[in-house]
């Protein structure tokens, strides 16, 4: 009964093989193996972006704080909605890598920033010359940090904002997998087509064992980014090894299918919740949820080796009627008999 993290599942047996095989004998160092040909070459295909340029980084973090960087100047700040994980959970590393450049948090509902609320953010800044900070790249997450996804309109009016005042648009998706195959679009259509402009491409949380893509649709800031991306540490002299995992993922559409299982088995768990009178506190568009229930039935579930995150409160207090939002994650290998047992022991 794993719920915590899409983090802490199993990496696939394909990109296993795929490590192994790449692992014989030598190969060129710092991105010039093979294998990063072909991921460039399906990166491309897959986007229908044959300009974009592509690079390979070892964590989420190091792909958005990597792009923002790239994106903006050090007087400038980031739009961001409020929950984003750039804000609340990489402990500063886009200030840091940006020298300084601040983030602006936006208004949300359900962890989706409007674009009336991003309008009002953006004009409330940059009104005091120079003394004040200067409009910079928006940050989109999709999917949410509260398990929703962007609709195709909803980030056409998001990025029609920020064409508005001549910002770039960047998107963190290290579940993008995950929106993309709920909302049955192609990737084209959910990226640059939608305006944005650079992608953190997510697949660590999908079945691969570290490694996420940076996708610049417009090459311009390709060597920029290299250039930081050396400085920053984050160029792997064995690359062939994040190489390797990503033409796996990529291979075959196999990205597409983890995050369609990873989605399924949070549809079955949202369905085992309502069955219980319990509804997740958002629409379940990805693999993540967030849901309440009495403090009584965290105890009963965490004694009986469920594994997930709560989000408010703890299970120490005197009321055991007290509700406790809990984060419940599925991943690809999540399976039917998991989430049965943890249907068994949430209705004891």
């Amino acid at each position: 009964m794993q719920f915590a993290s899409d983090n802490t599942g199993p990496v696939h047996p394909a990109v296993m093989a795929a490590l192994s095989q790449a692992n014989d004998g030598y190969a060129a160092a710092y991105g010039a193996d093979p294998w990063m040909d072909e991921v460039r070459a399906q990166v491309r295909e897959t986007f229908e972006a044959p300009e974009a340029a592509v690079y390979l980084v070892a964590t989420g973090t190091a792909a958005n704080a990597l792009i923002l960087a790239s994106l903006s100047q050090p007087w400038q700040t980031v739009f961001c909605a409020r929950n984003a994980h750039i804000d609340e959970d990489e402990c500063a590393a886009p200030e840091f890598f940006m020298d300084g450049a601040k983030l602006t948090l936006v208004d949300q509902s359900h962890g989706k920033m409007s674009a009336s609320a991003l309008q009002t953010a953006i004009a409330a800044q940059q009104s005091r010359g120079v003394h004040g900070v200067q409009r910079g790249p928006v940050s989109i997450t999709q999917a949410t940090e509260s398990g929703t996804a962007y609709t195709l309109e909803e980030l056409r009016g998001l990025t029609g904002v920020a064409r508005e005042f001549g910002l770039p648009v960047h998107m963190d998706g290290a579940r993008f997998a995950n929106a993309l195959v709920r909302l049955g679009c192609s990737p084209a259509q959910m990226t640059w087509r939608a305006g944005i402009d650079a992608l953190s491409f997510g697949g660590t949380k999908n079945g691969l064992m570290g490694v996420e893509a940076v996708v610049l649709f417009d090459p311009e800031k390709a060597w920029e980014f290299e250039l930081r991306r050396k400085r920053g540490a984050h160029l792997v002299s064995k690359h062939r090894y994040l190489s390797a995992q990503m033409a796996a993922y990529l291979r075959d559409g196999l990205w597409l299918d983890l995050a369609g299982k990873a989605n399924a088995a949070a549809d079955r768990l949202a369905g085992v919740l309502r069955t219980q009178g319990v509804s997740p506190e958002h629409a379940v568009d990805a693999n993540m949820m967030f849901a309440s229930w009495p403090r009584e039935q965290h105890h009963r579930l965490h004694a009986a080796g469920a594994k997930y995150y709560l989000w408010d409160g703890s299970l120490e207090g005197a009321d055991p009627d007290a509700r406790l939002m809990a984060r419940l994650v599925c991943d690809w290998s999540t399976s039917p008999d998991a989430i049965d047992s943890f249907a068994a022991h949430f209705s004891r």
